[in-house]
């Protein structure tokens, strides 16, 4: 195993952590809820075997949902944005990018992160909320969710990502 592969796996460990621990248990205004796994989706180099970044969404998605008490929803949306990483990342790269290349504030510029990570997050925000409610009955609930939570995990990602750049 690689160094690059166990700092990864600790990350992700330690986010997997963070959202069980602590961020399952806020709720601003009973809407917002960071969902900070996404995190993870957002780091996957560019390239990497589709069926590695399906496979570790789709593990990341178990164990949160196993901990979280939410059957299937978390491991859903992840496998989801897993499928969905690559055409997501592509309009943001330039040719000359390596293949190799881990989108970051660092490699793609603080702008191009910030709006590759916000399209990435109100996507996963949007398929989580609606997933979970199933139904558009109380639309107005479901819509505070989304902008909420949106919002709320738009922030915590956008300063990891500042704090690791520094």
């Amino acid at each position: 195993m690689s160094i690059g592969f166990l700092k990864g796996l600790f990350f992700c460990i330690l986010l997997l952590l963070a959202q069980v621990l602590v961020l399952n248990h806020i709720h601003l205004f009973n809407y917002a809820t960071p969902l900070l796994y996404i995190y993870m989706v957002l780091r996957f180099r560019r390239n990497q075997p589709r069926w590695a970044v399906l496979l570790s969404c789709f593990v990341m998605g178990i164990a949160a949902d196993t901990f979280s008490n939410t059957p299937g929803l978390t491991t859903i949306t992840l496998t989801l944005m897993g499928f969905l990483h690559p055409y997501l990342l592509m309009p943001f790269l330039n040719r000359e990018y390596a293949d190799d290349l881990v989108p970051s504030a660092r490699t793609l510029g603080f702008a191009r992160f910030t709006s590759y990570a916000l399209i990435n997050i109100f996507l996963y925000c949007l398929v989580f909320f609606s997933v979970e409610a199933f139904n558009f009955f109380n639309w107005q609930h479901w819509l505070w969710c989304i902008i909420g939570s949106f919002l709320l995990t738009s922030l915590f990602v956008l300063v990891i990502e500042y704090a690791r750049k520094s």
